[in-house]
């Protein structure tokens, strides 16, 4: 692993606010506070610290407002971009014999502030945007009409996800509540059915883990609008199995100071977390799985996920990024002390060769992987997917690849003010410890990072490990 922040003039200085990596041809497209959407050729560099490379290609000009979000459709063909003042736009991409040119296909008006989150269901004929008007609004992308508004949530809609399972919807506000969504057929009208999708939980409030006496509070699961952050970007699972969502601000008693942390729910169950992330210096504002699974190592039995496969997720705080996978309980990589200001959101490569950050400060962070080093590539099937809708997750007769090398060893970047971050690796770690359920005699299994200190923006100072909660 390898990878820095490319001192280049990304946005013209200005704040990069969002990014996303077209899922054929692997182009990177940027976008933040210049009012402009770039694209980006990502490409490797020989040597052990050589950062990759990014070559302008283009740029999309036609909004008048700051982006706060673009997401590329399923199929490539489509790009959505959200900004301020409510303006949502689509493109088309359009391949000549000379060059592929994005032309704007249609504007979706009716977000009255600031569009903050967008994603696109898997067959691309709808979209979901989150805004600043706290309202959720699904799109029917054909006929560029709204198909639905969901205004359920009372401040901003800083997060907006879809189940690529088709089955859910789901939405993360400053008002410190999680909506999820459920898809039901509604009665017909002349003739068509039409599907709306229907409130199912709202995440708001959990008891404490450790009851004092006689007291069972309740306390908030989310950070609140004080959070300095726009965005709170949640991610489902490739495989439709899991939510993760961020900005989670955990207590384990009443009077215990609160964690920063990222929930995981269970597919089998929406209505409350199944597992936290803690540990964060600071408040995680994005999460993104990487598009790809990969086949089990065998290397650990300590898993809080039962696949029969890896998947691979990333973290980001406001300040630094942590690599999860499915298969153990700590990160495979944490990356710290890489921008001067928050981070703003986190993209996969479509061959997860490569992890792109973008950050307020202007920059953006580009991470590669060996070939290999996050493991083999296996397919999902068809059968696995139906069996995570139906709450099973049996497993299949997937053949695991022996893999003699582990890499899964913390790895640190550190910030230099003009160069570009080196690697540094340390020694393999022990075998950890399986998270147990946090009663009234246990604390958070939160162990000390080896992070050095910058100056510009401090790292993050303790390592996330996943705690059950029951």
């Amino acid at each position: 692993m390898k990878g820095g922040t490319l001192q280049i003039n990304w946005h013209d200085t200005k704040p990069v606010l969002t990014l996303d990596f077209h899922p054929i041809s692997g182009l990177l497209a940027t976008a933040g506070a210049d009012f402009d959407i770039k694209l980006w050729l990502i490409g490797s560099e020989e040597g052990d610290k050589k950062v990759p490379t990014a070559t302008y290609q283009n740029s999309l000009s036609y909004h008048g407002s700051a982006i706060n979000a673009i997401r590329f459709a399923p199929s490539g063909e489509l790009l959505a971009s959200g900004a301020d003042g409510g303006e949502l736009i689509l493109w088309k991409l359009h391949n000549t014999d000379s060059a592929h040119v994005w032309k704007v296909l249609k504007t979706l008006s009716f977000h009255r502030k600031d569009v903050l989150d967008l994603e696109w269901s898997t067959d691309g004929a709808f979209l979901i945007s989150g805004s600043v008007d706290n309202s959720c609004i699904i799109w029917d992308v054909n006929k560029g009409s709204v198909h639905q508004i969901l205004d359920g949530h009372f401040h901003y809609v800083q997060g907006v996800a879809w189940d690529p399972l088709n089955k859910y919807a789901a939405s993360l506000s400053s008002d410190r509540t999680c909506r999820i969504y459920v898809k039901k057929p509604q009665s017909k009208a002349k003739g068509s059915e039409r599907t709306d999708y229907v409130c199912q939980h709202v995440l708001a409030k959990v008891e404490s883990q450790v009851v004092e006496e006689t007291k069972a509070a309740k306390h908030h699961l989310f950070h609140d609008e004080t959070l300095p952050s726009f965005f709170r970007r949640l991610s489902w699972s490739p495989d439709g199995s899991f939510l993760l969502v961020p900005a989670g601000s955990y207590k384990l008693s009443p009077t215990s100071e609160p964690v920063n942390t990222a929930y995981v729910m269970s597919r089998k169950d929406l209505s409350r977390p199944a597992l936290m992330l803690p540990g964060a210096s600071k408040a995680v504002v994005a999460v993104r799985f990487c598009p790809k699974a990969f086949g089990l190592r065998g290397l650990s039995t300590s898993s809080s996920f039962k696949l029969p496969y890896r998947l691979i997720f990333a973290v980001a705080t406001l300040n630094s990024l942590y690599v999860y996978d499915t298969e153990g309980v700590e990160p495979i990589a944490v990356l710290a002390g890489l921008h001067y200001a928050a981070i703003t959101d986190i993209a996969w490569s479509p061959t997860a060769k490569f992890l792109a950050l973008s950050s307020q400060d202007g920059y953006c962070t580009l991470v590669e992987f060996e070939n290999d080093e996050l493991g083999i590539p296996v397919s999902f099937s068809g059968d696995k997917q139906v069996a995570a809708d139906q709450n099973t997750m049996a497993v299949g007769n997937m053949a695991s690849k022996e893999i003699t090398e582990e890499i899964g060893k913390e790895k640190d970047i550190v910030n230099n003010a003009s160069d570009t971050q080196e690697m540094e690796t340390d020694k393999p770690r022990e075998e950890p410890a399986r998270p147990s359920l946090v009663t009234s005699t246990e604390k958070p299994n939160v162990k000390q990072a080896s992070a050095s200190t910058v100056s510009a923006s401090k790292p993050a100072k303790r390592r996330i490990t996943p705690m059950a909660i029951d």
